[in-house]
């Protein structure tokens, strides 16, 4: 199984439609295989899901995204993960553990830098319907 991920020096990426790069997971038994990170040399918002689907990526993990790009990508039969933030390669890790934390409403309804507001939820602060058993919570 391939998974991508949106990626920036380490980290996922923030706006799906304005990524440069991928991050590129080759994936067997719930173990990584393989990585390599790849241009979209140039693709953005839609086009990046038939970037992926010609890559036979079958799941993305991103930050903030589109209800066209999320369309996109569910016409190319990719699962998304979306609304994730933090380092790419633990993000892949929690994936693999069952425990990723993600927004499933996950919306991106602005250009540029990425702020907070006050109901505004990205993956690391939890949706509250995913999380790891850690025993002592």
């Amino acid at each position: 199984m391939k998974l991508a991920v949106t990626y920036q020096n380490g980290q996922i990426f923030q706006h799906f439609g304005h990524t440069e790069q991928f991050k590129i997971y080759e994936i067997e038994n719930k173990q990584i295989l393989s990585s390599a990170v790849i241009d979209t040399n140039g693709s953005g918002h839609g086009a990046l899901a038939d970037f992926l689907k010609a890559l036979n990526v079958e799941i993305l993990i991103c930050g903030g995204i589109g209800g066209g790009a999320q369309m996109a990508l569910q016409k190319a039969g990719i699962r998304l993960f979306g609304g994730v933030s933090g380092n790419a390669d633990d993000a892949v890790n929690a994936f693999l553990g069952g425990c990723l934390l993600f927004n499933p409403n996950v919306q991106c309804n602005h250009h540029g830098e990425h702020h907070h507001e006050e109901n505004h939820t990205c993956g690391n602060h939890g949706c509250g319907n995913h999380s790891c058993g850690n025993g002592g919570h």
